[in-house]
């Protein structure tokens, strides 16, 4: 059943990768990588920390207005809300060799278009909440990777949110149904991260050292996930558990939010 998702996902992947294999070889200022140095990596920590921060404020004034299971949930959060910076912290404990490149910016299923056979990459201008000079300053493409990787999570989420097609697959917000979304999110993610992988090590912009390249992307699914967060809080409160929960299990502290999560 997940055979053809999981050969999409790892197509993606190897498309993600050649689109930044394409900009790390762009001529001129504008596009020639940079390395990172320990200023850029502090000044990563510091942008991090604060959007963090404005984003669990907002959190713990909208609690009293969430329903009960997402409100329990969201407390677990603020409770560890230092869990999360500390993750954030270890941008700056050591040196990262890796280089910082154009990439796409705000990358997400719904910045691909299918063909049938392959993929086609769309909407290159960055997040919309960011300002020019934000979206002009450069980064690890493992940014664009984790983008993609939430948005297979909140792909699972929203599905369990639609009302049941007739496939003859378990009811939506069923426990059988949620598992089974659970699997498909990560053995997605997995491949697409494999392929990706695979076809990058071709250039020179990934980190030389493994666990490098695991602390930027823990780092940058925990940003994009509080960036979620903060949206969902702003316009659609009945899909806030989605961040949520995404962010409880980043930082190894998984807090379901039941039929919350499933019957909205």
């Amino acid at each position: 059943m997940i055979g053809p998702y999981l050969r999409s996902a790892s197509l993606l992947g190897q498309r993600t990768a050649e689109l930044h294999l394409a900009l790390a070889a762009g001529d001129g200022k504008s596009f020639a990588p940079e390395r990172f140095t320990k200023l850029y990596q502090r000044g990563l920590y510091q942008s991090m920390r604060a959007q963090a921060r404005r984003t669990l404020g907002l959190l713990k004034s909208r609690v009293p207005h969430l329903p009960e299971p997402v409100a329990a949930v969201a407390g677990r959060l603020l409770e560890h809300e230092q869990a999360l910076l500390r993750r954030y912290h270890e941008l700056t404990e050591r040196p990262i060799s890796a280089l910082r490149t154009r990439c796409h910016g705000d990358f997400h299923l719904g910045q691909v278009l299918f063909t049938g056979r392959d993929f086609v990459i769309i909407d290159f201008e960055g997040e919309p909440d960011r300002s020019i000079g934000e979206r002009r300053i450069k980064a690890t493409p493992l940014r664009d990777v984790a983008g993609m990787i939430r948005s297979f999570h909140y792909a699972a989420h929203a599905a369990m949110r639609r009302p049941r097609v007739e496939t003859g697959g378990p009811a939506a917000g069923s426990d059988a149904r949620a598992r089974w979304l659970t699997v498909w999110s990560a053995w997605s993610s997995a491949a697409y991260l494999k392929a990706y992988l695979a076809e990058a090590s071709r250039g020179s912009f990934l980190p030389e050292r493994g666990a490098d390249l695991e602390t930027l992307l823990s780092a940058y699914l925990l940003e994009k996930a509080v960036y979620e967060l903060g949206y969902e809080l702003n316009n659609r409160p009945e899909w806030v558990c989605i961040p949520l929960e995404g962010i409880l299990q980043l930082i190894e502290e998984p807090a379901p939010c039941g039929a919350a999560s499933g019957t909205r």
